[in-house]
């Protein structure tokens, strides 16, 4: 791997739209590295960010929201991770790896930095759900791109697990706070 084609990837990853999802088909298809090193270097690019994010996010914001362009632009931004954070606000942690695992658009670390920023969850927390969300994308997104169709099924039923897993342990919390929406249900 040349300079160059390192730069590419860990470029492509750490900017905020294609992050690891644009950068590993780009580093295995388009430049013909193999994969553990795509992979790796997809990664650190991705992750490069995520810290400065969580920690600089609201002294950046505070200081943007003083100009109303750039307040409008940041409010725009925050509403739309608002709305896509929902599998966060709801499983806490976990929704946070799944919410940054789904190869999806407006999905991964920035949005997850953005969404953790604005549930207030603090960076000792964050970062390392994060850090395992991105892995997860990245075994996903490897094996999309090596595995072509079956890669997709292999992924969509890990994605699946991890989703029930995550219904099931938010069922079982919402159970235990005695929850008594089937009895309401029942009576109206």
């Amino acid at each position: 791997m040349t300079l160059s084609e390192f730069l590419k990837v860990f470029l492509t990853a750490a900017a905020p739209i294609s992050e690891l999802r644009g950068a590993i088909p780009l580093a295995i298809l388009d430049l013909e590295i193999a994969w553990p090193l795509a992979f790796l270097v997809a990664f650190a690019g991705n992750m490069l960010p995520v810290p400065f994010l969580l920690l600089l996010l609201g002294p950046i914001s505070r200081l943007l929201s003083r100009v109303p362009v750039l307040d409008r632009i940041l409010q725009w931004v925050f509403s739309i991770s608002r709305k896509r954070g929902g599998i966060v606000e709801r499983y806490g942690l976990l929704g946070l790896v799944l919410f940054v695992a789904i190869p999806a658009p407006v999905t991964g670390a920035w949005t997850g930095s953005i969404v953790a920023f604005l549930l207030g969850i603090e960076f000792k927390r964050a970062f390392p759900a994060i850090i395992l969300g991105v892995f997860i994308a990245g075994v996903i997104v490897t094996s999309l791109t090596l595995i072509g169709w079956w890669g997709a099924a292999i992924a969509g039923v890990g994605f699946a697990a991890l989703v029930l897993v995550a219904f099931l342990r938010g069922r079982n919390q919402s159970d235990a706070a005695g929850d008594t929406g089937g009895e309401v249900a029942d009576e109206v």
